[in-house]
Order: C-alpha cells, then sequence, then structure tokens
C-alpha cells in the first residue's frame, strides 16, 4: 500500500478483490477480525486515488482462463486498461491470452524490482514508511528483509539490501 501511495503506478481493484483476500486472512489469521479487515479495505480504498475499477463485469462471460474464478480480475483488467496484472499466482493467467488484451502478468517479486530500478529513493522512502509503521514489535531494517524474503520476494531483497541505511 505504501508503494500504491507513492504514484510510481495506479493500483487499481474490483470491491470483489478484498473481499477474496478478506476471506484468506480469516481463515489463516485466528488474531484478526473481520471488522479490523473491513477498516483496512475502507482506507485502502479512501487512500488510493481512483483505486475501484467498476463496470467489468459485463467482461467477465468474455473473458477464458484456466481458472474461471480469475476471469473477473481480467476482465477488471481490460476495464481499467491495465498493463500488469500483479500475481504470485502466474500459471492461471497465460500469456497467450493475456497476450490479446496487451497486459502482462508479474509475480510481486519481478514488480516491486522494476518499481526499485525505475525509483529506488522513492520505492525504499515507502518501504521505510511501512517498516516504522510496525510498531507491535517495532521491525529492524534486516528483520523486515527477512520477512521479505519469506514472502517469496527475493529479489526485492537482494535489491534492498544495498539501500539498508535509507529503509
Amino acid at each position: 500500500m505504501h508503494l500504491a501511495l507513492s504514484d510510481l503506478y495506479r493500483a487499481k481493484w474490483t470491491n470483489q478483490i478484498p473481499e477474496e483476500w478478506i476471506r484468506s486472512v480469516l481463515a489463516n489469521r485466528s488474531d484478526l477480525t473481520l471488522k479490523q479487515l473491513e477498516r483496512t479495505r475502507d482506507l485502502m480504498n479512501a487512500h488510493v486515488r481512483d483505486c475501484l475499477i467498476e463496470g467489468y463485469e459485463k467482461l467477465i462471460p468474455k473473458i477464458e482462463l484456466p481458472d474461471q474464478n480469475d476471469c473477473h480480475v481480467m476482465a477488471a483488467a481490460v476495464c481499467a486498461s491495465a498493463a500488469v496484472i500483479v500475481r504470485y499466482n502466474l500459471k492461471d493467467f497465460p500469456k497467450n491470452i493475456l497476450g490479446k488484451y496487451e497486459i502482462e502478468a508479474q509475480h510481486p517479486d519481478k514488480f516491486i524490482s522494476s518499481l526499485i530500478g525505475l525509483a529506488p529513493d522513492v520505492v525504499c522512502a515507502a518501504v521505510r514508511r511501512l517498516r516504522k509503521s510496525l510498531k507491535r514489535p517495532p521491525i529492524n531494517a534486516q528483520d523486515y528483509l527477512t520477512i521479505l524474503e519469506k514472502q517469496s520476494l527475493p529479489n526485492t531483497v537482494n535489491q534492498l539490501k544495498k539501500f539498508m541505511e535509507t529503509i
């Protein structure tokens, strides 16, 4: 979210996408409540400029993907004229289908690494703000990079190591 607020890219999503991640987080994190996650969603929607995509639903039946449950994501990307869909699971977004719409699916590691290459100072400032917002417990830069490594972001971590003093 801190990267989305940096204006390096235009983060976009639908109302359906937070519903999915909220369900997933609740299934895996018994320490969090629906109310907390809904508050997070509401704050995201309020602070990321023009983030909500509407009117994509009519495109869903025209999209064919290996996992039909992902068609809403593709339809939203088409509706928003997105260039990139950022996902961990790339196999459900084949290049031959995305290519028809001039959209690329990228792993978060590739996406963030690209942003670091474009504007390292902006990305480092966003990472620093995010890390400093973690207060229970506070997390130093090295421990934060360890967390990112566990989130399958090895290239991002390798690039951020060069900027340890600023993150």
